[in-house]
């Protein structure tokens, strides 16, 4: 493959994040249309159906790769396992430490330690370009959240033992997040096709997460639009979503597209404001711009 296809590859990889990205920054509106649907619920439910399906579709090449599963067992193990804790742990984060907190922690060191694993378990060397474009990424993440912060008429006091637990909640999330993003990447570059890479981690994944339901989805039933919700995020986001970004660890690193996702909060915010009346503060517009700075500079790298 000569360069010029390359760059054409990692360019529509660094696309399909970008969409993937404004795919699961519609969830937060989502999910504001069930507010008596536990978001645990909503996680385990949107992630869970959505990796069966995914699992359904690829289901033909998950059957050609199943005589090598031996292989790379070790990986899809540490995928489910992570797929299956990761909206748990992100969502418990958000109700334990606030939305604010929760967010920046997920969301934001979760490229870093996506770097961290290609650093010492594949020995990539993190560039310059990566590491600056990480820093006005996270940056914008922060003041993207506080500006919705202190926009918001009422402000939530949570214990400091809680906010501590809500932190260490947000850690595990960006952990397996970057766990399940990394091992998907790893099966892609040791031959397994991408649908069957997510299929299988996805698909595994959700037979853990899905019996959660048992304990948070005691009122899914209640209202229509519960169903409504849920249907839309298994459907669009998780899955839609998860197929692009599958596609895009094909030609570009998982630390990249990680901090590519650094989008979807500025997604989320931009639907918040638009589509539910939400007020966003003047640095909260600051932190937008220092999230499109972040793309540009890690757009150089493809």
């Amino acid at each position: 493959m000569n360069n010029t296809s390359l760059n054409l590859s990692s360019h529509s990889g660094f696309i399909a994040v970008l969409v993937a990205s404004i795919l699961w920054g519609t969830t937060g509106t989502a999910a504001s249309y069930a507010p008596n649907l536990s978001p645990l619920a909503i996680g385990a439910i949107a992630m869970g159906g959505g990796g069966l399906l995914q699992a359904l579709l690829a289901h033909k090449n998950i059957r050609s790769h199943l005589p090598q599963i031996r292989s790379y067992y070790p990986l899809l193990l540490i995928g489910m396992v992570s797929v299956a804790i990761y909206p748990l742990a992100f969502y418990s984060s958000m109700r334990m430490a606030g939305i604010t907190i929760g967010t920046v922690v997920s969301i934001g060191s979760a490229p870093l330690f996506t770097a961290l694993l290609e650093k010492f378990f594949d020995k990539k060397a993190l560039s310059k370009k990566w590491f600056i474009s990480f820093i006005f990424g996270v940056a914008g993440v922060l003041l993207l959240s506080i500006g919705e912060s202190h926009s918001q008429a009422t402000a939530q006091t949570i214990a400091t033992d809680q906010k501590t637990l809500g932190i260490i909640l947000g850690l595990i999330a960006a952990l397996t997040y970057s766990l399940y993003s990394w091992a998907a990447k790893k099966m892609i570059d040791r031959g397994v096709d991408s649908k069957a890479s997510m299929g299988l981690i996805f698909g595994f994944g959700a037979l853990i997460l899905l019996p959660t339901l048992f304990f948070t989805g005691y009122n899914l039933f209640d209202e229509p639009v519960n169903l409504y919700v849920v249907t839309y995020m298994m459907l669009i986001p998780m899955f839609l979503g998860y197929l692009l970004f599958g596609y895009a660890l094909k030609t570009i690193s998982a630390s990249t597209a990680t901090t590519l996702t650094l989008f979807e909060p500025l997604v989320a915010a931009l639907f918040a404001v638009l589509l539910v009346g939400e007020q966003l503060a003047p640095i909260g517009w600051v932190g937008m711009v220092l999230i499109f700075v972040c793309l540009a500079v890690l757009s150089k790298n493809n």
